[in-house]
């Protein structure tokens, strides 16, 4: 049995157009420019600190602008849908006897909304968020802990490199997702453990992990 700890915009959850939608909404207000339609290939192949760097935000307004996007996504997050693919893939893995959980800068609340939605509750076995876009390294190895997982036995799923980079602080392998943020070559050059195309390729590496 592995553990396998997902992200969820952009790995589960198909949010990516209203993240971005909120996001410029809020430009004005944080103090960074709005991203227009010909920037999005930039930034997607930026790492995820460049791009922070890039909007230029202050990290001590990071955290209220990461709690007013999840409050504002709180009122789309029934309309929005899962990855195409992944919520079939999701219940085999389930089926297969793996433990799935949550770790993600979005609220719990709306994880589990969400979910619930979506009739896909009943299969994760726990959910986590934080606030800070870099902590979930610590969420993680909180996890790890408080569930007593052996760290070889746990995988982590994300669509960022700060998925990537949060996977190595816990000494955990982690699949990258090209579906989401990040392109696959801003992916690749963070040396995920696999880096995969399409949801159904889960079923396979999580063998091979």
């Amino acid at each position: 049995m592995k553990t396998i700890i997902f992200d969820f915009d952009g790995t589960i959850a198909d949010s990516f157009e209203a993240v971005l939608r909120i996001s410029n909404q809020l430009a004005t207000e944080f103090g960074y420019p709005e991203a227009r339609p010909e920037d999005i290939h930039y930034l997607k192949n930026l790492n995820s600190r460049d791009v922070v760097k890039h909007a230029n935000v202050s990290p001590f307004k990071l955290p209220f602008l990461v709690r007013r996007l999840r409050g504002e996504l709180n009122r789309e997050i029934h309309q929005l849908k899962p990855i195409a693919g992944m919520k079939p893939t999701l219940l085999k893995l389930k089926q297969q006897g793996n433990q799935l959980g949550i770790v993600t800068s979005n609220s719990s609340e709306n994880v589990i909304a969400f979910l619930k939605t979506q009739q896909l509750d009943p299969i994760f076995d726990f959910v986590d968020s934080g606030l800070s876009l870099f902590g979930k390294g610590r969420i993680i190895r909180r996890m790890v802990k408080r569930h007593r997982l052996n760290p070889d036995d746990v995988i982590y799923v994300g669509d960022e490199t700060r998925d990537i980079e949060a996977a190595r602080k816990t000494g955990i392998k982690v699949i990258s997702v090209s579906w989401g943020f990040n392109s696959s070559q801003a992916l690749a050059a963070e040396n995920p453990d696999f880096l995969i195309h399409q949801p159904e390729e889960l079923l396979q590496v999580i063998k091979c992990a």
